[in-house]
């Protein structure tokens, strides 16, 4: 099969996104870059062409405006920002895929990380005339002998999935159907591989690229996101979280929505709907759920999370506000587990061990537990990192959630706990730029750890200033949950 004329020329105009570049100068290197553009083809198919050529205009629109700029002797554009230009031009997956960079700071270079801060997960919702047989087809029947009734109206509308309030008819139970977009898999397969296409030709136009090994890792991560466009998989995650639940005895404190099989496929998981208030306001959780107290419900929601660490295989790796609700009966719902995460007791005892050290001011016993954490390169400079660490802490002190949300409008809410978003990823960033500095590499669990933790730290300044997420003084025991 030939390659497209279009992709052909990529690697011109990519490299001439980012002056100054490194020349295409060897055989090898271009013989490898046709070999990728070749494979991107063959396993897209006809879509794989149209999108190349999509790319292609961006790329040469992009290439002419940083011609402007030099031009109007303006500063190009970074490689960062020509990227995230590029995916915002390609539409809501790849601002999906941009938030999904933000968000994992130990993934992904820093420059990276806090480009894509810019990019907004939103998609306007697909018509329900398009959802309905999607739903129909994963009950095996038609929709008014499955349903009352359902919202055509979806309830969220994300670049993946979007999910739609209906009744059952046969128990009259309020369910929440999230389905994929219509054709997002085959869309999410064909713009992940050129995603890394893209990682390939940047890195053989930027040294400072190669040295990132970009391609490398959005190689690895295109595999964790072809995995979580299967709500299968995450019917699966629910069901295995809501199963501990039951073994800990924590269905008194906290629940999950329960799936529903027979309604569901791997295109659409219809669910309990859990209707409650977010754990961002203390008054609001009070008045949904009388008699209840914000501190104990937080402490409940930290010590179910801490406890399927290690007595689940794999944890609720999106603990913002709008996936923790408090219901009517003062319990915390868990919901959306389209993204998870695994951490092996090793990281999880070392992430502990951080997070004492640094509530204790103990800045040698922090650096020694990253040093745990972490994949080393050469032997760590405890006293170095130490001393990194101790600004690093200073910065943490400046995170002041509930300032941020008493200076919004309208007082403390879910979408205002967000505004601090770009801060705790600030510090991600930071963070893992410390440990490469101090030659550590962090694996992808150990972000998503810290990004959680980072959100429990919020909500206890907002409900329990006086509660610490690592006062230490409760261990998780997964024994007493599963046998492992």
């Amino acid at each position: 099969m030939g390659v497209h004329p279009s992709l052909s020329a990529m690697p011109g105009m990519l490299s001439a996104l980012n002056p100054p570049v490194r020349p295409f100068s060897t055989y090898t290197l271009q013989s490898a870059l046709l070999a990728d553009i070749q494979d991107a083809l063959l396993s897209s198919g006809p879509r794989g062409i149209l999108r190349g050529a999509q790319v292609a205009r961006i790329a040469a629109g992009l290439t002419l405006e940083q011609a402007q700029r030099v031009a109007q002797r303006r500063p190009p554009l970074s490689g960062p920002a020509v990227l995230r230009r590029l995916c915002e031009g390609l539409g809501a997956t790849y601002i999906k895929l941009g938030q999904v960079i933000a968000s994992m700071p130990s993934f992904f270079p820093p420059e990276y990380v806090q480009e894509f801060q810019a990019c907004l997960d939103a998609a306007p919702p697909v018509p329900f005339s398009e959802i309905r047989p999607l739903i129909e087809a994963a009950a095996k029947a038609p929709l008014h002998s499955v349903y009352a009734h359902i919202d055509p109206v979806p309830l969220a509308a994300a670049s993946v999935a979007q999910v739609h309030v209906g009744v059952l008819r046969a128990s009259g139970k309020r369910v929440a159907i999230k389905v994929l977009r219509p054709g997002i898999e085959d869309t999410l397969r064909t713009d992940m591989t050129f995603l890394v296409l893209g990682a390939r030709l940047l890195e053989a136009a930027s040294p400072s690229l190669s040295r990132t090994s970009l391609a490398a890792m959005l190689s690895d991560f295109r595999t964790s996101v072809l995995g979580e466009a299967n709500l299968e998989a995450e019917a699966r995650h629910m069901a295995a979280f809501s199963a501990y639940l039951d073994a800990s005895g924590a269905r008194r404190l906290a629940t999950c929505p329960e799936p529903y099989p027979a309604f569901s496929s791997r295109r659409v998981l219809v669910m309990d709907l859990l209707e409650g208030v977010p754990l961002t306001d203390a008054a609001v959780v009070v008045a949904h759920a009388p008699g209840t107290d914000p501190e104990a419900v937080l402490r409940a929601a930290l010590d179910t999370w801490t406890g399927s660490l290690l007595a689940c295989e794999t944890f609720h790796a999106d603990i913002h506000a709008g996936n923790l609700l408090v219901l009517r009966d003062g319990r915390v719902g868990f919901i959306d587990f389209g993204i998870v995460g695994s951490v092996s007791p090793v990281t999880w005892a070392g992430v502990r061990a951080l997070g004492q050290a640094l509530v204790a001011g103990d800045w040698a016993a922090a650096a020694a537990a990253l040093a745990t954490v972490g994949v080393t390169e050469a032997q760590v400079s405890v006293q170095g990192l130490a001393a990194d660490l101790a600004g690093l802490a200073g910065r943490l002190g400046e995170l002041d959630a509930a300032a941020v949300l008493s200076s919004m409008e309208g007082g403390p809410s879910a979408g205002a706990l967000e505004a601090i978003e770009p801060q705790i990823n600030k510090i991600l960033v930071d963070l893992t730029s410390m440990g490469e500095k101090h030659g550590i590499r962090f694996p992808r669990e150990f972000g998503l750890l810290i990004k959680q933790l980072l959100y429990f730290d919020r909500y206890t300044r907002i409900l329990a200033p006086s509660l610490s997420v690592f006062d230490g003084k409760k261990e998780v025991q997964p024994h007493d949950y599963i046998d492992v």
